[in-house]
């Protein structure tokens, strides 16, 4: 008998850890409720967990077999769960970040002291940290380099799903409520999670989007992603699965088509990109990657972290991302650049105020990516941004959501507005906002004057005479 525990890959097909099952070593799946986890998460994350533990729990129970689920410190449950079904091994997926390493070590120790051998398996990224490395031998900085060596590297095939006989014949209990482990019903509608609704998403993105993905990626109206964010965060559905299955509508296909294909690819590449700059650094969940001379002075002004945060900045753009995010524990990937630019070079708050809010609130929130994403926009990260360069709100707008379509279905206050005015709300009058959106309110910075501030303190920041 054996132990899988389930922790960032939730679902049976595609599960290198499940792979090691056999007939005469059949495995029984556990998922641990870590207090010291769950002090890091937010109610849509738990929510759309719950769900897709749900789904795992009713897999295995299709097939005889059932999900094992404890709650409390996995260094104390799972020697006692070892022990109380006979294993002689348990396996888990491996994670990257300095916190899910300090708890695998303790685990790993835990299991030597009752003689219960154990095996972490890659299970969250194609390529692991420290597979692909410079010439000598250090992580990568620069994603430029580091991508072309994932695109060039062999992928392993996806695993298949354990057959009945390699499932242990055990009986679970009912799965805790979101009360239960203390939180509140999320503020967004969380969307369904589990390994059927990831198909679902991944067969309609490679249905058309994906060979269009190069051209329409960065604009939020038209939906053109894939929405696997958070199916990837939890591994409802395998990297490998997605990979796989993304590389046979590539080789399907030529010309600007198969481009498109890659360069979603190379999304998946950033993930990992992302992942490896974690595990060689993990001071970055709370430090800047980026080192200056002096400090930057941040303003840190709560009253403008608040508008921000509520999607009230007068920012058409901004506001409808963070609303989307309030509604949907979801932000489109430009939109996400943009509200992380306004927050650090328009309102001069510090890059981790934005990063507790997204943790908070986004329902794929990944420690690696998210913090690699704020730290690239706050010209604080590796291969950033450089400090000098500031989006402009109203071009990002106008540029990437030109018919005002994707800021009109999350701001209902500018419906009736001309996308022009939309795009031009900073420079119009008051008479002419209030005549096109009375409700609406007026910017609360301006841009041209916070650039200069921006500029400045990020000069001062580098000691620049």
């Amino acid at each position: 008998m054996r132990l899988h525990w389930h922790r960032r890959d939730l679902r049976a097909t595609d599960n290198a850890g499940l792979a090691a099952a056999t007939p005469s070593d059949p495995v029984v799946p556990v998922f641990v409720f870590d207090r010291a986890v769950l002090d890091h998460a937010g109610p849509p994350r738990v929510a759309f967990m719950l769900d897709a533990l749900d789904s795992l729990r009713e897999w295995y129970r299709d097939r005889g077999s059932d999900l094992i689920v404890a709650e409390g410190d996995p260094t104390s449950v799972l020697p006692e769960l070892a022990g109380e079904y006979d294993a002689e091994t348990v396996t888990w997926g491996k994670d990257y970040s300095g916190l899910a390493r300090e708890r695998d070590a303790a685990v790993r120790q835990a299991l030597d002291d009752v003689d219960v051998a154990r095996q972490a398996v890659q299970n969250a990224v194609l390529h692991e940290p420290g597979e692909i490395t410079t010439n000598d031998g250090d992580p990568y900085s620069v994603f430029t380099y580091f991508g072309r060596k994932w695109h060039d590297r062999e992928k392993e095939a996806p695993y298949d799903s354990p057959s009945t006989d390699e499932l242990a014949d055990v009986d679970g209990d009912a799965l805790p409520s979101l009360a239960d482990l203390g939180f509140e019903e999320p503020e967004a509608d969380v969307p369904a999670a589990g390994t059927d609704e990831a198909r679902a998403l991944l067969d309609d993105f490679l249905d058309e989007n994906v060979y269009e993905y190069e051209e329409r990626r960065d604009f939020p109206a038209d939906e053109c992603t894939s929405r696997l964010s958070a199916h990837l965060k939890f591994g409802t559905i395998g990297i490998r699965e997605v990979y796989d299955r993304t590389q046979d509508a590539k080789e399907g296909t030529g010309g600007d088509r198969r481009e498109s294909v890659r360069e979603f690819q190379s999304q998946l590449a950033w993930r990992e990109f992302y992942t490896q700059v974690l595990f060689a650094h993990p001071h970055v969940v709370s430090s800047n990657y980026k080192s200056y001379e002096n400090p930057i002075e941040w303003e840190n002004d709560e009253e403008l972290l608040q508008a921000w945060k509520d999607g009230e900045t007068g920012y058409p753009i901004v506001d409808a991302g963070m609303r989307q995010l309030r509604a949907e524990a979801y932000m489109h990937n430009r939109v996400r650049m943009i509200v992380a630019s306004f927050l650090t070079k328009d309102l001069l708050i510090d890059w981790r105020h934005g990063y507790e809010w997204f943790r908070e609130k986004l329902v794929d929130h990944d420690t690696a990516n998210d913090n690699g994403g704020w730290q690239w926009a706050a010209s604080t990260g590796t291969d950033a941004q450089p400090y000098f360069r500031i989006f402009n709100p109203m071009t990002q707008g106008e540029d990437y959501d030109p018919d005002a379509e994707y800021i009109k279905e999350y701001v209902p206050e500018l419906r009736d507005a001309a996308p022009e005015v939309i795009h031009d709300w900073n420079d119009c009058s008051l008479t002419q906002r209030r005549n096109a959106a009375p409700e609406y309110p007026d910017p609360v910075v301006d841009h041209s004057e916070r650039r200069e501030q921006a500029l400045t303190m990020f000069e001062q920041a580098r000691g620049d005479d």
